[in-house]
């Protein structure tokens, strides 16, 4: 061999050996090595989060020996063996902003066992990598945006707990589950696109499986006989069908938790679930199952929580269940039950929730006893056809913080001893055929976040005691015959909820989520207004749960930002709906002190004066004062409103010039101030404001706006020389003629409004005012 030669091997064998060294640096068995490959971790997330970084950039080598040390890190734990080196066993950097990939070098860790991704933005594949982490014990990687298959985690034989839910996974769930599954106690793998069936025997080699969610798939066919050995089960929301079978549940049935809601099971539910003797809480909402209710439910005394909603059990409730002295919550709701409530229903005095919507009673509030229950704390009977006055009966129960009424045919005036119900946190009576004034003895509620009064009949003023109301977040009077002027201590209301919520915080353990929150939410969130329409495609069973959860505890569901600020933070907030009604005078200049709402509503009312500038003082999100008598300029601090989203203020009478400062409003995509026929001025024809429809201008004479938002010469007709021909005299005239039409319009829409009412069942007037309006 040439010396040549000779010197050529010897270069690359030098090159090889360092690479070697280089990969035992990173992949070798001491903290050091732990230590480098946390590093390396650290610059990979960085270099995919330039801003939003999560505490894993104060990793640091550092001048001192504490910060050098890893199992001093944010989120890293390490073994602590006696005589033998501290390693590296956990990474726990869930809710930490990261978004990009998965690192693709955890595998280097070595005695790695416990790994938390969860609650970021990850997308991607898992990798192969992942798969080489075989002491992993647990591993969750819960709501990302994970995709693929999981082909990749079959090497995990030692997991004990694997959690993917909220993701984005696909395939057939058999092939996708990591094939050995021998040490699995818990699986979680809710909320992705898994597909497939689930009977035979796919789960029975997971000897110590326990817990099992399988919650929002799209799995078909029967169901697996074997899930009574498992302490939690659930495969709520998919697509499973037939019947579940007497045999499915055998003689040492370990079962606490059962959810099979939301699926196509048919016929009677087996009697032998009375094998459960441990069972707490039982979900067979939303199916087809006919029959008895079993009366053998009665005989499992540890239940808790009974649903039975959305299905066509016959009408009798065995009076077995009276039995279940632990019995909480109660779901009988949309079961087409007829005619009278059951009487043995008020003989449930340990139920606290109890949840009777969408059936079709018609009468026995009273005679039934529910009135009376003692430790009810909800009670949900929506959705019926009750047509009595409403049962001024349930005004001594003290322990009642939800009374839900809406949408029945209920009569007469509001009992002022509702007033009396000091705990109550909502009362909606929405949807009924109330008449009369708002009673002013609900100012007494100190505790009620929820006043759902629309679509009634109601006259009068709005009582100024409901100032008093400083824990009052959602009011929605709309679409009544309302009178009067905004008192101004209305001002006060939802000033100073935090008691309330302090107060559930406390007190969790009572507040049990169940069905109903979907109908509730959906009309104590306005979804005609963003942000609050993008809540509505989240509202499966499962996050109506959470969400309700949240709101009654303090936590907002969307960001908004202080006026003049853009910096958005997620903290609750309500809104004041008070529009369709006759409200007339002047809009209270303290409104702008009304520092806990982002949505006010005062369309469609007799208002007059200017529109305060105050209001530019309040976090909105949606302000609509559209078809009232406003008048004088628009305030110039609404600019201050950088969170705006929806700004309607059409079919007033304002006048000057249009406020330039409406040009910050970066973030505005509803806007509408046509039929304001005073105001001038010109729109900028860059910026957010020259990007919205024309649409938006129309009414508004004296309004210039930019050319290619005229479109006059764009929609023109090319001359010979292909420039666009100029608009002829008869164009000229028919544009003028119909702006004088506009304005008639107009005219004639004040007039009407002050001879027609606004209520719930329209009107002629208000019909052709929505039919304009488009």
């Amino acid at each position: 061999m040439s010396d040549e030669e000779t010197d050529s091997w010897s270069a690359a064998l030098i090159i090889f050996l360092i690479l070697i060294s280089g990969v035992l640096l990173v992949s070798g068995d001491s903290l050091s090595t732990d230590r480098d490959v946390l590093l390396q971790l650290k610059s990979f997330l960085e270099d995919n989060n330039k801003v939003n970084r999560g505490r894993y950039s104060e990793w640091n080598i550092g001048s001192s020996n504490t910060s050098a040390y890893p199992c001093n890190w944010a989120g890293i734990t390490c073994s602590h063996t006696n005589g033998t080196e501290a390693r590296v066993t956990g990474i726990k950097i869930s809710d930490s902003y990261i978004a990009g990939e998965i690192f693709g070098n955890f595998s280097s860790l070595t005695e790695l066992t416990h790994l938390d991704l969860s609650r970021n933005t990850l997308g991607g594949v898992i990798h192969s990598d992942l798969g080489r982490c075989q002491n992993l014990v647990h591993l969750n990687l819960s709501h990302n945006i994970l995709s693929g298959e999981l082909m990749n985690l079959t090497g995990l034989s030692n997991l004990e707990k694997l959690d993917l839910s909220v993701n984005r996974f696909s395939g057939e769930v058999r092939m996708s589950i990591p094939v050995s599954c021998d040490n699995l106690i818990v699986m979680n793998i809710s909320a992705n696109n898994f597909t497939g069936t689930i009977n035979g025997s796919f789960f029975d080699g997971c000897s110590k499986l326990q817990y099992l969610d399988l919650n929002l798939n799209k799995l078909t066919g029967e169901l697996w006989n074997g899930f009574a050995r498992l302490l939690d089960f659930s495969v709520s929301e998919n697509q499973l069908s037939g019947h579940v079978l007497s045999s499915m549940f055998i003689d040492n049935c370990s079962l606490h938790f059962l959810d099979l809601s939301e699926n196509g099971f048919v016929g009677e539910f087996p009697r032998e679930i009375s094998k459960c003797r441990n069972l707490v809480i039982l979900n067979l909402s939303d199916n087809n199952f006919t029959g008895q209710i079993p009366a053998e439910l009665g005989s499992i005394l540890s239940l808790e929580a009974l649903y039975l909603g959305s299905n066509k059990f016959s009408r009798k409730i065995p009076d077995s269940l009276l039995n279940l002295t632990k019995l909480t919550f109660l779901d009988l709701s949309k079961n087409n039950f007829q005619g009278n409530i059951q009487e043995n229903l008020g003989k449930f005095i340990q139920v606290k929730f109890l949840l009777l919507h969408g059936n079709s009673f018609t009468g026995g509030i009273i005679s039934s006893g529910i009135l009376k229950l003692p430790n009810i704390l909800r009670l949900d009977l929506s959705q019926n056809y009750f047509s009595s006055p409403l049962p001024v009966e349930i005004s001594p129960v003290s322990s009642l913080n939800f009374l839900i009424l809406a949408y029945n045919q209920f009569s007469g005036a509001i009992p002022p001893e509702f007033g009396n119900l000091s705990s109550l946190q909502a009362l909606d009576l929405s949807f009924n055929n109330l008449t009369g004034s708002i009673p002013p003895t609900l100012g007494k509620l100190s505790s009620l976040l929820w006043l759902m009064l629309a679509n009634n009949s109601l006259t009068g003023e709005i009582p100024p005691e409901l100032g008093n109301c400083t824990s009052l977040l959602w009011l929605n009077l709309a679409n009544n015959q309302l009178s009067g002027k905004i008192p101004l201590e209305l001002t006060k209301i939802g000033s100073n909820p935090t008691p309330t919520f302090e107060s559930n915080k406390r007190e969790s353990e009572r507040i049990i989520a169940g069905s109903g929150e979907c109908l509730a939410m959906k009309r104590w969130i306005p979804a005609d207004f963003t942000p609050f329409s993008f809540v509505y495609a989240l509202l499966t069973r499962k996050s109506c749960r959470s969400l309700w959860d949240r709101l009654l505890q303090g936590n907002g569901l969307f960001q908004i930002c202080a006026p003049g600020s853009s910096v958005q933070t997620l903290q609750i907030s309500g809104y004041v709906q008070l529009s369709g009604n006759c409200l007339s005078g002047e809009i209270p200049e303290d409104i702008g002190k009304m520092q806990n709402f982002s949505m006010l509503h005062l369309g469609i009312n007799e208002l007059y004066g200017k529109l305060p500038p105050q209001i530019g003082q309040m976090p909105l999100v949606v302000l609509n004062v559209s078809r009232n008598k406003l008048s004088g300029e628009i305030p110039t601090k609404i600019g201050d409103i950088t969170c705006l989203l929806t700004l309607d203020l059409s079919f007033n009478n304002f006048s000057g010039t249009f406020p330039a400062s409406l040009g910050k409003l970066t973030n505005l995509n509803k806007f509408n101030i046509s039929y304001n026929p005073f105001i001038s001025g010109t729109i900028p024809s860059t910026g957010q404001l020259a990007t919205l429809e024309k649409e938006s201008y129309l009414g508004d004479p004296f309004l210039q706006l930019p050319d290619f938002m005229n479109n006059h010469t764009a929609m023109s007709p090319e001359r010979k020389d292909g420039r666009p021909k100029r608009p002829t005299k008869l164009a000229g005239i028919l544009v003028f003629l119909a702006i004088i039409l506009a304005f008639l319009i107009y005219i004639w829409m004040i007039g009407c409004g002050q001879t027609a009412r606004w209520n719930s069942s329209g009107g002629a007037c208000r019909g052709v005012l929505l039919r304009i309006s488009g």
